[in-house]
């Protein structure tokens, strides 16, 4: 992996650390359903604004089943289910449950032939989940059903994302990110619509929430996402998603500077083995030269 690839996944890290923030303020206001709606629909309103701007081309309507199906497993249900999550559990638990789509990749892209599991990439998974685990104190949580629920949520988001990568892998080769972005979002957004108009009655619009979901879906949605596929272009779908790894040390920092939550002591050892994980599964090696070029015939 390249240096800039690497510092691409960094800073959506960031960007996607800082969602957790923003469903914790807004869900609890608009309901987890609105919310989810929302965001997906800023997130096509953003998305057909470029796609008209820089003059994309459509994907084929034979694509149009393939994109449906992604679209609800890539963004409709993980969606909806971390803004219900985030009801119920600290942004710090639901960045570090987040992480486990690592995992989940890893698993898929073995299983469809993208890639071999080697000890490195083991060795990463493993020290990534100890790096989130030092980062994140998981402190005194009710162990009640609700609770319980809510990480599970997690997980199952977590593998939608994990499992979907190679698949989005694949799209990624026969069509511009830009277009296939803008055709997940309007696929999700379809399947979601009904249920958001329903419970929209009961959502309470206040400024602090208006604004999260603002930028969950014009900023890490929207151009986010854009920005996940076009370095998925040039990296494998489990080196793009080791981003998830460093989510919970963006996740948990965000969490603490604005809405108090506690900060773990072990965060910064623990940052420094999410690094580590992230090198050992993308593969990246700021110490090894580039290959030379080959001579021109």
């Amino acid at each position: 992996m390249k240096s800039h690839h690497f510092l691409q996944l960094i800073a959506l890290s960031a960007l996607w650390g800082a969602s957790f923030l923003f469903l914790r303020i807004a869900s609890p206001v608009l309901g987890p359903q609105v919310l989810a709606t929302g965001r997906v629909l800023l997130a096509c309103l953003v998305l057909l604004w470029l796609m008209r701007q820089l003059k994309q081309v459509w994907p084929g309507r034979e694509h149009a089943w393939p994109l449906l199906w992604l679209g609800v497993s890539t963004v409709a249900l993980p969606f909806w289910l971390f803004s219900w999550a985030a009801l119920r559990l600290p942004a710090g638990y639901s960045a570090l449950l987040n992480a486990t789509a690592v995992l989940f990749g890893t698993l898929a892209a073995a299983a469809v032939g993208e890639q071999r599991l080697s000890v490195g990439k083991v060795l990463g998974c493993v020290l990534g989940f100890m790096g989130v685990g030092l980062i994140v104190r998981l402190g005194p949580v009710e162990p009640n059903a609700s609770t319980i629920a809510a990480a599970l949520a997690c997980v199952a988001a977590a593998a939608c994302y994990g499992i979907s990568g190679p698949f989005i892998k694949r799209h990624t080769a026969r069509m511009e990110p830009l277009a296939l972005a803008t055709a997940l979002h309007l696929g999700a957004l379809l399947v979601m619509l009904p249920g958001g108009l329903w419970t929209l009655p009961e959502a309470r619009w206040t400024p602090g929430a208006l604004a999260s979901m603002a930028v969950l879906g014009v900023v890490t949605s929207g151009l986010g996402y854009w920005m996940h596929l076009r370095m998925m272009r040039h990296v494998s779908s489990v080196a793009a998603l080791s981003s998830a790894f460093m989510i919970p040390v963006f996740g948990v920092t965000w969490g603490h500077v604005f809405l108090n939550e506690p900060l773990s002591g072990g965060i910064f050892v623990g940052g420094l083995l999410v690094l580590v994980a992230m090198a050992l599964v993308t593969g990246f090696n700021p110490l090894r030269r580039p290959a030379p070029l080959e001579p021109l015939p």
